[in-house]
């Protein structure tokens, strides 16, 4: 029982280290913001068939009724693709990675208006405190320049896709297992962001061998592992707690970038990262403490 209770929360950690990379892989790729997220989708996507297919043999068959929520999911997945990976060309990677993770604020104001979840002082405590830890991480500029342009108008949006996707999942995930519900996610995902470049006239080849293996590492690292793990732990925790500890994403991101892209983080980003993570820390304990047992999947 013990054991069933830590793997969601071993799965929500191995998916923030996935997704950390998110943005380094779209700066180091050469190509438009919405065709790496094409293929980031459509090769994870396809590389995950043949284990759909064969989970489709053993498991019992998907109600139709119920894959309104992956599919719903895909096209959220795919709007917050292509607004977050368009906003790192027009603003900051801090900037575009801080404001990506306002998706808690959403989720905890939908959970509360929308589904009337019981969020109690605590819980609003620890979020207030990440969201101020994640601000400090992604340095003094954002805090300095607040005024938004329209890279941080982007990924602001991009956030309200990501709450969106969060709190679907969250409900999909009790009908449908994990790894049949990532994949469906990611063919309304790929479906929604052809359609996007097409409409926008992006070219679909002519990109460098590195550009193509960013492209794999991208579908691989942050979709497969990312977002299977994420999947996988909003079937067993509520979105309202998943949201807010995915902002230790950009305070790993920070620590990444010391070795793969030179960026020392300074005094006030490391203070910041442990106000984050009492935050996240406090979130996690309202969450043993006053939340019922999640459904099981």
């Amino acid at each position: 029982m013990t054991q069933n209770r830590l793997l969601p929360y071993i799965a929500l950690a191995v998916g923030i280290i996935a997704l950390s990379l998110s943005a380094m892989f779209v700066r180091w790729a050469d190509a438009p913001g919405p065709m790496t997220g094409f293929y980031r989708l459509l090769i994870s996507t396809l590389l995950l068939t043949p284990f759909f297919f064969r989970q489709q043999k053993h498991l019992p068959r998907i109600d139709q009724k119920f894959l309104y929520f992956p599919l719903a999911a895909g096209l959220f997945t795919a709007f917050d693709f292509a607004f977050w990976n368009s906003s790192l060309k027009f603003t900051t990677a801090a900037n575009a990675t801080l404001l990506g993770n306002t998706a808690p604020l959403w989720v905890a104001l939908a959970a509360l208006l929308i589904f009337h979840e019981k969020l109690k002082g605590i819980f609003w405590a620890g979020l207030i405190l990440a969201l101020t830890g994640a601000a400090l991480v992604m340095g003094s500029d954002f805090l300095l320049h607040p005024t938004l342009g329209l890279g941080d108008l982007m990924a602001s949006t991009a956030a309200i896709f990501y709450a969106s996707y969060q709190l679907i999942t969250q409900r999909g995930r009790v009908h449908i297992d994990p790894f049949r519900y990532t994949w469906l996610v990611g063919v309304s995902a790929t479906i929604g962001m052809l359609i996007m470049n097409l409409v926008l006239g992006n070219s679909f080849t002519g990109f460098s061998a590195q550009t193509w293996a960013i492209f794999f590492a991208t579908a691989i690292v942050s979709q497969m592992i990312g977002y299977l793990a994420i999947t996988y732990a909003l079937g067993h925790l509520p979105a309202s707690i998943v949201a807010p500890t995915l902002i230790g994403q950009p305070i790993l991101t920070a620590a990444l970038a010391i070795p793969l892209l030179g960026e020392i983080p300074t005094t006030l980003q490391w203070i910041g990262g442990g106000i984050a993570l009492a935050g996240i820390f406090i979130v996690n304990q309202s969450h043993r403490q006053n939340q019922h047992e999640p459904p099981n999947a």
